[in-house]
């Protein structure tokens, strides 16, 4: 089975390793999918070596063998999960805006893919209207949130906002594999 894990720009992008790599030991192919920022903030190679598949920032780049890797991508995902999905992504995904190689390939996404994300951020940033709004938006549109869990974050506040646990995530998807395995 094949996933697309977006990763966007937030110091919970640790555990979206530890995300890829449960979900490749569970025996899903793995596409990683970074955007620039969170390029900066964590190698590619580093998703690459728990994959074993390139992961990949820039649709351009040499490590894409496929002239439009966005389409690419989207055809092959049988889920699409962006973990952690920061404020700044789930605004360009709630608002159809495509200016990198996620934004572009969740818009490229068939319709029936299914769709999930994982929000990390500030507290403040999580319950900001507009945040809340463009959640509101993404779930009509028929992306599934991963509600945060209210802790300690790397900013030092405490509240909503904390990425759900990786292998909460990762138990997840494989319940949600072998429900869709079985015609539930």
């Amino acid at each position: 089975m094949q996933i697309v894990l977006g990763v966007s720009a937030s110091a919970a992008c640790y555990k979206a390793c530890t995300l890829a790599s449960r979900l490749t030991q569970a025996g899903f192919s793995v596409d990683v999918v970074l955007t620039p920022h969170a390029a900066q903030l964590i190698a590619p190679r580093l998703f690459s070596a728990l994959t074993g598949r390139p992961a990949l920032v820039d649709e351009f780049a040499a490590e894409s063998s496929e002239a439009m890797a966005h389409i690419a991508l989207a055809d092959r995902a049988e889920l699409c999960l962006v973990a952690p999905a920061t404020a700044a992504t789930i605004a360009k995904l709630a608002q159809a805006q495509a200016d990198d190689l996620l934004s572009t390939l969740a818009l490229a996404l068939r319709s029936e893919t299914p769709r999930w994300l994982a929000p990390a951020m500030n507290p403040r940033m999580f319950q900001h209207a507009g945040v809340q709004q463009n959640l509101r938006t993404l779930v009509a549109q028929g992306w599934r949130q991963l509600e945060p869990e209210a802790g300690w974050l790397a900013c030092g506040d405490r509240g909503p906002g904390r990425m759900m646990e990786p292998e909460q995530i990762a138990d997840l998807v494989i319940a949600w594999r072998a429900a869709r395995s079985s015609g539930r």
